[in-house]
């Protein structure tokens, strides 16, 4: 007898999103399973923006549906997505560099004691979530303006985590990071992989992507070109990016695709 296949986390069907006459997503079908790093890469203009503020709730789709345990689900508001267990971090971290790390954790969201902030709880968190994500920080009372790179990531990452959510989106984590602090954000990813999220990695940095992925989907003027293994070699992947055709194959010829 064959077994059956879990029912993804988050899936797309026949995803599109329009702004005005630019097709910025087209039909895009994309599954994410537990305890999985979904890569997710293209070139500049490839629709991944696009599709992070879809996973977010930032914009509804013009056509298809999102599936949640295979129900549809309406993600928008942000707050909505948030609710059903997706967390998005993007680029920008929306972190306040004169506040530290606590306070930028909780921001929004303190524990109190009576009328007053138990600071004591707050701080005792927020060590807990670091070292769940093996991150490491002078003190959880730095102002965030004087962590690296790398260190801010993982604070904007520890805060997504305080509402529980299933599926972890990170948009373009890597980018404008120096090689050892890319090193950190994708011993990051693992870890969240470890402690059973789904990861939705959005990226134009291919090779940092091999790294961490378990399968690698290739966005191409807001279609999804294919969808590779994490062994993949990374001129596949440049030619699947790119439209070219490496020299001596065919096209179509030599990639090793899997089921999305």
């Amino acid at each position: 007898m064959q077994e059956k296949t879990p029912v993804p986390v988050l899936s797309l069907r026949g995803v599109s999103k329009n702004f005005g006459g630019v097709h910025a997503l087209v039909d895009v079908d994309l599954d994410v399973r537990e305890r999985e790093v979904l890569a997710v890469v293209g070139d500049n203009g490839a629709g991944k923006s696009t599709l992070a503020g879809v996973l977010a709730g930032a914009y509804r789709p013009d056509a298809g549906e999102v599936r949640l345990d295979g129900a549809p689900v309406v993600l928008d508001p942000p707050a909505t997505a948030r609710a059903l267990g997706i967390a998005t971090v993007f680029q920008d971290l929306a972190l306040m560099d004169d506040l530290d790390v606590v306070e930028n954790l909780f921001l929004g969201h303190e524990t109190r004691r009576g009328p007053l902030l138990d600071e004591v709880a707050m701080e005792r968190r927020a060590w807990a979530l670091l070292d769940q994500l093996a991150a490491t920080v002078p003190s959880v009372r730095e102002p965030v303006r004087t962590l690296s790179g790398g260190q801010r990531q993982v604070v904007a990452v520890a805060r997504a985590l305080l509402g529980s959510p299933r599926v972890v989106v990170l948009d373009e984590p890597t980018a404008s990071l120096g090689v050892r602090q890319t090193a950190e954000v994708l011993n990051l990813v693992v870890r969240l992989r470890e402690r059973g999220h789904a990861v939705v990695l959005i990226s134009h940095q291919a090779a940092d992507l091999q790294a961490v992925a378990d399968r690698i989907l290739v966005l191409r003027l807001g279609q999804v070109h294919d969808v590779f293994t994490g062994d993949t070699s990374y001129e596949d992947l440049l030619a699947a990016m790119t439209g070219a055709v490496r020299p001596g194959t065919r096209r179509g010829g030599s990639r090793k695709a899997v089921a999305p």
